[in-house]
Protein backbone atom coordinates (compact mmCIF):
# COMPACT_ATOMS: atom_id res chain seq x y z
CA UNK A 1 0.00 0.00 0.00
CA UNK A 2 1.52 3.30 -1.08
CA UNK A 3 1.92 6.11 1.41
CA UNK A 4 0.26 9.40 0.45
CA UNK A 5 2.93 12.06 0.25
CA UNK A 6 2.44 15.67 1.37
CA UNK A 7 1.65 18.19 -1.35
CA UNK A 8 2.64 21.52 0.22
CA UNK A 9 5.80 22.93 1.81
CA UNK A 10 4.08 23.22 5.18
CA UNK A 11 2.78 19.64 5.05
CA UNK A 12 6.21 18.25 4.18
CA UNK A 13 7.79 20.16 7.06
CA UNK A 14 5.08 18.99 9.47
CA UNK A 15 5.62 15.36 8.40
CA UNK A 16 9.33 15.63 9.12
CA UNK A 17 8.73 17.52 12.37
CA UNK A 18 6.50 14.70 13.59
CA UNK A 19 9.23 12.17 12.83
CA UNK A 20 11.87 14.29 14.58
CA UNK A 21 9.63 14.73 17.62
CA UNK A 22 9.18 10.96 17.80
CA UNK A 23 12.95 10.42 17.65
CA UNK A 24 13.48 12.99 20.38
CA UNK A 25 10.85 11.36 22.61
CA UNK A 26 12.37 7.92 22.07
CA UNK A 27 16.04 8.81 22.46
CA UNK A 28 16.10 12.08 24.37
CA UNK A 29 18.17 13.81 21.72
CA UNK A 30 18.34 17.62 21.54
CA UNK A 31 15.51 18.93 19.38
CA UNK A 32 17.28 22.00 18.03
CA UNK A 33 19.13 22.84 15.93
CA UNK A 34 18.24 20.37 13.18
CA UNK A 35 20.98 18.47 11.31
CA UNK A 36 19.59 18.99 7.81
CA UNK A 37 22.32 17.03 6.01
CA UNK A 38 21.72 13.88 8.07
CA UNK A 39 17.94 14.15 7.83
CA UNK A 40 17.96 14.73 4.08
CA UNK A 41 20.10 11.66 3.35
CA UNK A 42 18.36 9.35 5.84
CA UNK A 43 14.81 10.40 4.94
CA UNK A 44 15.37 10.23 1.16
CA UNK A 45 17.01 6.80 1.46
CA UNK A 46 13.94 5.38 3.21
CA UNK A 47 11.17 7.21 1.31
CA UNK A 48 12.74 7.50 -2.14
CA UNK A 49 15.22 4.62 -2.50
CA UNK A 50 15.31 5.05 -6.28
CA UNK A 51 16.25 8.73 -6.01
CA UNK A 52 18.13 9.21 -2.72
CA UNK A 53 20.24 12.17 -1.64
CA UNK A 54 23.72 10.67 -1.30
CA UNK A 55 25.85 13.80 -1.04
CA UNK A 56 25.58 16.99 1.02
CA UNK A 57 28.69 19.16 0.89
CA UNK A 58 30.27 22.54 0.32
CA UNK A 59 31.65 23.43 -3.09
CA UNK A 60 33.28 26.33 -4.90
CA UNK A 61 30.56 28.42 -6.55
CA UNK A 62 30.21 31.78 -8.23
CA UNK A 63 29.73 34.83 -6.03
CA UNK A 64 26.05 35.33 -5.28
CA UNK A 65 25.16 31.64 -5.53
CA UNK A 66 24.06 30.18 -2.19
CA UNK A 67 23.38 26.56 -3.03
CA UNK A 68 22.45 23.95 -5.62
CA UNK A 69 20.33 20.84 -6.04
CA UNK A 70 22.01 18.51 -8.53
CA UNK A 71 21.29 15.09 -10.01
CA UNK A 72 24.04 12.66 -10.93
CA UNK A 73 24.50 12.20 -14.67
CA UNK A 74 25.31 8.48 -14.42
CA UNK A 75 21.67 7.35 -14.45
CA UNK A 76 21.79 6.17 -10.85
CA UNK A 77 18.96 8.50 -9.86
CA UNK A 78 21.03 9.89 -6.99
CA UNK A 79 20.86 13.54 -5.96
CA UNK A 80 23.19 15.91 -4.19
CA UNK A 81 22.81 19.14 -2.22
CA UNK A 82 25.64 21.69 -2.33
CA UNK A 83 26.21 24.98 -0.56
CA UNK A 84 28.72 27.69 -1.45
CA UNK A 85 31.76 26.95 0.73
CA UNK A 86 32.57 30.65 0.86
CA UNK A 87 29.60 30.99 3.23
CA UNK A 88 31.08 31.10 6.72
CA UNK A 89 27.86 31.54 8.66
CA UNK A 90 26.56 28.16 9.95
CA UNK A 91 23.07 29.64 9.97
CA UNK A 92 23.19 30.56 6.28
CA UNK A 93 24.63 27.15 5.45
CA UNK A 94 21.89 25.37 7.37
CA UNK A 95 19.06 27.38 5.82
CA UNK A 96 20.54 26.88 2.35
CA UNK A 97 20.65 23.11 2.88
CA UNK A 98 17.02 23.09 4.05
CA UNK A 99 16.02 25.26 1.08
CA UNK A 100 17.61 22.81 -1.37
CA UNK A 101 16.07 19.86 0.49
CA UNK A 102 12.73 21.60 -0.06
CA UNK A 103 13.43 21.73 -3.80
CA UNK A 104 14.20 18.01 -3.70
CA UNK A 105 10.94 17.09 -1.95
CA UNK A 106 8.68 19.50 -3.83
CA UNK A 107 10.18 20.18 -7.24
CA UNK A 108 12.68 17.56 -8.37
CA UNK A 109 10.29 16.22 -11.02
CA UNK A 110 10.47 19.60 -12.77
CA UNK A 111 14.12 20.23 -11.93
CA UNK A 112 15.75 17.31 -13.71
CA UNK A 113 18.66 19.58 -14.65
CA UNK A 114 19.03 20.68 -11.04
CA UNK A 115 18.66 24.14 -9.52
CA UNK A 116 21.09 26.93 -8.68
CA UNK A 117 19.85 29.36 -6.03
CA UNK A 118 21.05 32.87 -5.29
CA UNK A 119 20.93 35.02 -2.17
CA UNK A 120 17.90 36.79 -3.61
CA UNK A 121 16.15 33.43 -3.98
CA UNK A 122 16.56 32.96 -0.22
CA UNK A 123 14.54 36.16 0.25
CA UNK A 124 11.70 35.07 -2.06
CA UNK A 125 8.70 34.54 0.20
CA UNK A 126 5.00 34.52 -0.61
CA UNK A 127 3.31 37.85 0.13
CA UNK A 128 0.24 37.87 -2.09
CA UNK A 129 1.56 39.48 -5.27
CA UNK A 130 1.55 37.85 -8.70
CA UNK A 131 4.60 35.63 -9.18
CA UNK A 132 6.37 33.72 -11.92
CA UNK A 133 6.76 29.95 -11.62
CA UNK A 134 10.44 30.38 -10.71
CA UNK A 135 9.50 32.78 -7.91
CA UNK A 136 6.83 30.38 -6.63
CA UNK A 137 9.33 27.52 -6.60
CA UNK A 138 11.81 29.56 -4.56
CA UNK A 139 9.12 30.81 -2.16
CA UNK A 140 7.94 27.23 -1.56
CA UNK A 141 11.49 26.06 -0.82
CA UNK A 142 11.90 28.90 1.68
CA UNK A 143 8.57 28.13 3.33
CA UNK A 144 9.59 24.50 3.73
CA UNK A 145 12.96 25.46 5.20
CA UNK A 146 11.33 27.90 7.60
CA UNK A 147 8.76 25.41 8.88
CA UNK A 148 11.32 22.59 9.16
CA UNK A 149 14.04 24.54 10.96
CA UNK A 150 11.72 26.78 13.02
CA UNK A 151 8.49 24.86 13.74
CA UNK A 152 5.63 27.28 14.23
CA UNK A 153 4.55 26.17 17.71
CA UNK A 154 8.08 26.31 19.12
CA UNK A 155 8.88 29.62 17.42
CA UNK A 156 5.72 31.23 18.80
CA UNK A 157 6.48 29.92 22.29
CA UNK A 158 10.00 31.33 22.13
CA UNK A 159 9.12 34.75 20.71
CA UNK A 160 5.85 35.41 22.54
CA UNK A 161 7.28 37.22 25.56
CA UNK A 162 10.35 38.78 23.92
CA UNK A 163 10.62 42.39 22.76
CA UNK A 164 11.20 42.48 19.03
CA UNK A 165 14.73 43.69 18.46
CA UNK A 166 17.91 42.58 16.73
CA UNK A 167 19.38 40.97 19.87
CA UNK A 168 16.35 38.76 20.57
CA UNK A 169 15.98 37.77 16.93
CA UNK A 170 19.69 36.90 16.87
CA UNK A 171 19.08 34.60 19.84
CA UNK A 172 16.27 32.96 17.88
CA UNK A 173 18.58 32.52 14.90
CA UNK A 174 21.16 30.86 17.18
CA UNK A 175 18.56 28.51 18.67
CA UNK A 176 17.55 27.17 15.26
CA UNK A 177 20.96 27.55 13.55
CA UNK A 178 19.57 29.82 10.85
CA UNK A 179 20.60 33.23 9.57
CA UNK A 180 19.32 36.42 11.16
CA UNK A 181 17.41 37.20 7.96
CA UNK A 182 15.66 33.81 8.16
CA UNK A 183 14.63 34.44 11.78
CA UNK A 184 13.34 37.91 10.90
CA UNK A 185 11.39 36.56 7.91
CA UNK A 186 9.87 33.84 10.08
CA UNK A 187 8.68 36.45 12.58
CA UNK A 188 7.36 38.69 9.79
CA UNK A 189 5.39 35.77 8.35
CA UNK A 190 3.41 35.24 11.58
CA UNK A 191 3.20 38.65 13.24
CA UNK A 192 0.30 41.09 13.21
CA UNK A 193 2.79 43.91 13.73
CA UNK A 194 3.50 46.34 10.90
CA UNK A 195 7.12 45.64 10.06
CA UNK A 196 9.58 45.10 7.22
CA UNK A 197 13.05 43.76 6.47
CA UNK A 198 15.26 45.54 3.94
CA UNK A 199 18.52 43.98 2.74
CA UNK A 200 20.91 46.42 1.10
CA UNK A 201 24.08 46.14 -0.97
CA UNK A 202 26.30 48.88 -2.37
CA UNK A 203 23.83 51.61 -1.39
CA UNK A 204 20.79 49.97 -3.00
CA UNK A 205 18.04 47.63 -1.81
CA UNK A 206 18.81 44.05 -2.77
CA UNK A 207 15.39 42.87 -1.59
CA UNK A 208 12.71 43.77 0.94
CA UNK A 209 9.77 42.00 2.53
CA UNK A 210 6.83 43.38 4.51
CA UNK A 211 4.56 41.68 7.03
CA UNK A 212 0.98 41.15 5.89
CA UNK A 213 -0.20 43.85 8.30
CA UNK A 214 2.15 46.37 6.69
CA UNK A 215 1.17 45.30 3.17
CA UNK A 216 -2.47 45.94 4.09
CA UNK A 217 -1.35 49.49 4.84
CA UNK A 218 0.01 49.71 1.29
CA UNK A 219 3.63 49.94 2.48
CA UNK A 220 6.21 47.78 0.71
CA UNK A 221 9.17 47.99 -1.68
CA UNK A 222 9.30 46.06 -4.96
CA UNK A 223 13.09 45.91 -4.71
CA UNK A 224 13.39 42.74 -6.76
CA UNK A 225 11.54 44.30 -9.68
CA UNK A 226 13.18 47.74 -9.74
CA UNK A 227 16.37 49.48 -8.65
CA UNK A 228 15.74 51.38 -5.40
CA UNK A 229 18.35 53.42 -3.55
CA UNK A 230 18.61 53.08 0.21
CA UNK A 231 17.18 56.24 1.84
CA UNK A 232 20.15 58.61 2.39
CA UNK A 233 19.08 59.31 6.01
CA UNK A 234 18.68 55.61 6.89
CA UNK A 235 21.10 53.75 9.14
CA UNK A 236 21.74 51.36 6.27
CA UNK A 237 22.96 54.17 4.03
CA UNK A 238 24.85 56.11 6.70
CA UNK A 239 26.90 53.25 8.10
CA UNK A 240 26.13 54.04 11.75
CA UNK A 241 28.21 52.80 14.69
CA UNK A 242 27.38 49.08 15.22
CA UNK A 243 25.95 49.55 18.73
CA UNK A 244 23.84 52.55 17.69
CA UNK A 245 22.64 50.73 14.59
CA UNK A 246 21.75 47.56 16.50
CA UNK A 247 19.68 49.48 19.06
CA UNK A 248 18.20 51.57 16.29
CA UNK A 249 16.83 55.06 15.85
CA UNK A 250 13.37 56.46 15.22
CA UNK A 251 13.27 58.25 11.90
CA UNK A 252 10.99 61.13 11.06
CA UNK A 253 8.24 60.46 8.50
CA UNK A 254 9.53 60.40 4.96
CA UNK A 255 12.85 58.63 5.54
CA UNK A 256 11.29 55.24 4.85
CA UNK A 257 8.14 54.61 2.85
CA UNK A 258 4.93 55.78 4.46
CA UNK A 259 3.77 58.85 6.39
CA UNK A 260 4.84 57.68 9.85
CA UNK A 261 7.88 57.67 12.08
CA UNK A 262 9.77 54.39 11.70
CA UNK A 263 12.07 52.59 14.13
CA UNK A 264 15.02 51.20 12.15
CA UNK A 265 17.44 48.67 13.63
CA UNK A 266 20.35 47.63 11.42
CA UNK A 267 23.30 45.24 11.32
CA UNK A 268 26.05 44.96 8.73
CA UNK A 269 27.17 41.52 7.55
CA UNK A 270 30.82 41.80 6.49
CA UNK A 271 30.92 38.23 5.12
CA UNK A 272 28.52 39.10 2.29
CA UNK A 273 28.80 42.90 2.43
CA UNK A 274 25.14 43.59 3.06
CA UNK A 275 23.06 45.60 5.50
CA UNK A 276 20.01 44.13 7.22
CA UNK A 277 17.45 46.67 8.41
CA UNK A 278 14.43 45.75 10.54
CA UNK A 279 11.79 48.47 10.26
CA UNK A 280 9.08 48.69 12.92
CA UNK A 281 6.05 50.88 12.20
CA UNK A 282 3.40 51.95 14.74
CA UNK A 283 0.91 49.16 15.45
CA UNK A 284 -2.02 51.07 14.00
CA UNK A 285 -1.96 52.57 10.53
CA UNK A 286 -3.15 56.19 10.33
CA UNK A 287 -6.64 56.80 9.00
CA UNK A 288 -7.06 58.88 5.82
CA UNK A 289 -8.08 61.83 8.00
CA UNK A 290 -4.99 61.43 10.17
CA UNK A 291 -2.78 61.12 7.10
CA UNK A 292 -4.15 64.40 5.79
CA UNK A 293 -3.58 66.05 9.14
CA UNK A 294 0.00 64.79 9.26
CA UNK A 295 0.86 66.91 6.24
CA UNK A 296 0.42 70.04 8.35
CA UNK A 297 1.65 68.62 11.64
CA UNK A 298 5.18 69.42 12.94
CA UNK A 299 7.59 66.50 13.02
CA UNK A 300 8.11 66.56 16.85
CA UNK A 301 4.41 65.85 17.39
CA UNK A 302 4.72 62.76 15.20
CA UNK A 303 7.61 61.52 17.33
CA UNK A 304 5.61 62.14 20.51
CA UNK A 305 2.69 60.11 19.15
CA UNK A 306 5.01 57.28 18.14
CA UNK A 307 6.78 57.18 21.48
CA UNK A 308 3.55 57.44 23.49
CA UNK A 309 1.51 54.73 21.81
CA UNK A 310 3.12 53.32 18.69
CA UNK A 311 6.40 51.84 19.89
CA UNK A 312 6.53 48.13 19.20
Amino acid sequence: MSVKLPATPEAWAIRLTQLLNAVQDAHGQPRFPIDVAAIAMEFSRHYFPDAPITMVAGAAMSKGVEGMLVQKKDGSGEWGILYNNSIRSPGRQNFTLAHEFGHYLLHRAELAQGRECSGRDMGEWSNGRQRTRDEIVEAEANTFASFLLMPLDDFRDQIRTRPIDIDNLTEMADRYAVSLTAAILKWLSITEKRAMIVVGKDGFMDWAWSSNALIRSGIYYAAQQEVIELPPASLAAQGAHPETARNGVIHAPGVWRGTEAVHEMMVFSPSNEMTISLLLYPDRAPTPQEMAALEDEPVPDTFDKFMDGGRI
